[in-house]
């Protein structure tokens, strides 16, 4: 298998990322890996996608450190590419990483995908939905019974209505973000909520949630691989992300530990209520983010803490989810090229 993994830029990857973990697993399996940064993607004359890669090499693949040694060296070769070149394309780039700084990130891997797409390339997530998916937007189209409720707008006084509604507080973070950043909340004072209206809003949409109680205990981020809980040796990809320091914030980003999670039947059974949505849509991996008994996050392109969830199971995820996209290619060459790739990347 040739698989491509678009990152923001190669070298400011990092060891625990994700990302890391299934390219590095790749590799030792023996298949073409290529590291790409989304600024390294080109349109060619031809109608087809092109790179500047790096392709990884197995004696790199020992462990993190030599990997990321390996990848990050500035005498390795970058490599010229194109999608003939590759069976898949894995956007798992942050768009709202550089969002100041890079505005043009935010779209370009998922427009790229979409033309390698057309030249037969799998693209995982599915790039037509990873353009709406990506914004936050795209968790309201899930059940209202297992969502907080909401309230999308840039209007104070919509918000200021709607926090008077709510007995336990509001929660307020742009439609737009990543890692807790512009995460507010408002609880008996809410004498600053024009200023942080005023502070998301220059730059977004504000989204309002009802504030859960259960966050002082942290959240759960479940891991799904086509539309079901990833699993390896019976343990589940998983990870409690406990708060930290009295920040009602749980990302790891924010200060959050990671901590071994509780997989119950009530998650289960949530998790299954998400399952029809993602399949429909393509998204292969995706991350959700539990509070007690409500989804309050659903991330679709750059979903992290797999590999420290890989730690705290004493197991190996991302094998197993380049094993499932093994699975992928095959279904692809058994059919010709027949199954579209919305189909492909939900297929066991």
């Amino acid at each position: 298998m040739r698989i491509g993994f678009v990152v923001n830029d190669v070298n400011t990857e990092i060891m625990t990322a994700a990302t890391i973990n299934m390219a590095r697993a790749a590799t030792a399996m023996d298949h073409t890996v290529y590291m790409i940064g989304v600024g390294d993607l080109t349109y060619l004359p031809d109608g087809s996608v092109g790179a500047i890669a790096i392709r990884t090499e197995p004696s790199a693949a020992g462990s993190p450190e030599s990997f990321m040694a390996f990848i990050t060296d500035a005498s390795t070769e970058r490599k010229r590419i194109t999608s003939a070149d590759l069976d898949v394309l894995y956007l798992r780039y942050n768009p709202g990483e550089n969002e100041g700084s890079k505005p043009w990130e935010q779209d370009a891997g998922i427009v790229f995908g979409q033309i390698a797409m057309l030249e037969g390339v799998i693209v995982l997530n599915h790039p037509y939905t990873l353009a709406y998916a990506v914004n936050k937007m795209y968790f309201q189209h899930f059940p209202e019974a297992i969502r907080p409720r909401t309230l999308i707008t840039r209007n104070v006084d919509e918000i200021r209505s709607f926090y008077e509604e709510q007995d336990g507080g509001i929660v307020l973070k742009p439609l737009r973000g990543y890692g807790g950043a512009d995460v507010y909340l408002l609880k008996e004072d809410a004498t600053n909520l024009k200023q942080i209206v005023e502070s998301i809003g220059r730059s977004s949409y504000i989204i309002v949630q009802e504030y859960l109680p259960a966050a002082t205990e942290g959240d759960t981020r479940l891991f799904l691989m086509n539309g079901k809980p990833l699993q390896c040796d019976g343990k589940y990809a998983a990870l409690r992300r406990v708060n930290s320091g009295g920040d009602f914030r749980s990302n790891i980003s924010a200060g959050g530990k990671p901590a071994r999670a509780e997989i119950t039947d009530e998650i289960l059974e949530l998790a299954d209520l998400v399952r029809p949505r993602l399949l429909a849509d393509g998204l292969f991996f995706v991350g959700i983010d539990i509070v007690g008994n409500k989804l309050v996050e659903i991330n679709t392109i750059s979903a992290g803490g797999l590999n420290a969830a890989g730690k705290l199971e004493g197991v190996s995820f991302g094998e197993e989810v380049v094993m499932a996209i093994e699975r992928k290619v095959r279904h692809r060459d058994n059919y010709g090229g027949r199954l579209r790739n919305r189909q492909l990347a939900v297929m066991e």
